[in-house]
């Protein structure tokens, strides 16, 4: 997996590398095909952005999120994250169950 993580007006720290890395582990825990990530953390006056694209065999997933903190941003960013493939996963997975069914009817 190709991790970039850039920081818009703000330094990334190692802190904040280790945090979304170790946040960003439970994304590979669900799905095996995670070619990259790209993460990208932002601040605008008072709100503090996080937002992430993942590119995955067959799917890109976006997802972005703002606080006032940056840390609750990416917590709260890989919920969010964490929703979106495992619904990609179920949807692979009822896609390939089907597909025998539908083989045997012909």
């Amino acid at each position: 997996m190709n991790l970039k993580i850039t920081g818009l007006h703000l330094d990334v720290t190692p802190a904040l590398r280790e945090h979304i890395e170790g946040k960003l582990g439970r994304i590979t825990r669900h799905v095996d095909n995670v070619i990259g990530v790209s993460v990208t953390l932002s601040i605008d006056k008072l709100v503090q952005k996080a937002e992430v694209n993942v590119h995955l065999a067959g799917k890109d997933i976006h997802a972005e999120a703002t606080d006032s903190d940056m840390y609750a941003a990416i917590d709260l960013l890989t919920d969010k994250l964490d929703r979106q493939v495992l619904k990609f996963k179920e949807k692979q997975a009822e896609h390939r169950a089907a597909a025998p069914q539908e083989q045997a009817s012909l």
